[in-house]
């Protein structure tokens, strides 16, 4: 499968507990300032979950080295990628993120995807309006592929939270 979208953009963990991985990678990685986004509603109206309508709620914690984003997420409540996940495996590794550079390029890629056999196991709109679909990807080395779009208005957000890091 060869999706077309840009190169990856972001490594994502899931954790328990966010003070605690930022410590981690900050001394591990360098990274210098972590920007929290608590609270993150993800409606049903707006996600689904291995088909069904989601209901949940996380903690987010970025960063970036360079121009790569570093995102952990802390699940707070309802069923979701991330609680599976941490049932599963635990704390870690979780996604790797490639962008759509736009809307209609993000559905071809979910086609594309589907095409090939990947299995969307979580797929929505974030507040903010991001565009975003979990791939089952276990053959890959990492267990979700994560495609996204990312509106103008969390572009500029994120790009704001990259010059915190200089």
């Amino acid at each position: 499968m060869t999706l077309e979208v840009r190169s990856p953009i972001q490594i994502a963990w899931v954790t328990q507990n966010l003070d605690a991985t930022e410590t981690a990678l900050t001394g591990l990685l360098g990274a210098r300032k972590w920007v929290r986004i608590p609270d993150v509603h993800f409606a049903p109206d707006s996600c689904s979950y291995r088909g069904k309508p989601a209901d949940f709620v996380a903690h987010i914690s970025l960063s970036y080295l360079g121009d790569m984003q570093l995102e952990l997420i802390e699940p707070v409540r309802g069923e979701n990628v991330y609680s599976e996940f941490l049932r599963a495996c635990g704390p870690g590794l979780h996604h790797i993120c490639t962008e759509a550079e736009s809307p209609e390029q993000f559905e071809a890629a979910l086609a594309d995807a589907a095409d090939h056999g990947a299995e969307v196991v979580q797929q929505g709109v974030m507040p903010g309006g991001i565009q975003f679909a979990y791939l089952a990807a276990p053959h890959a080395g990492v267990p979700f592929l994560e495609i996204a779009y990312i509106s103008p208005e969390m572009r500029a957000f994120y790009d704001y939270i990259k010059q915190e890091q200089r």
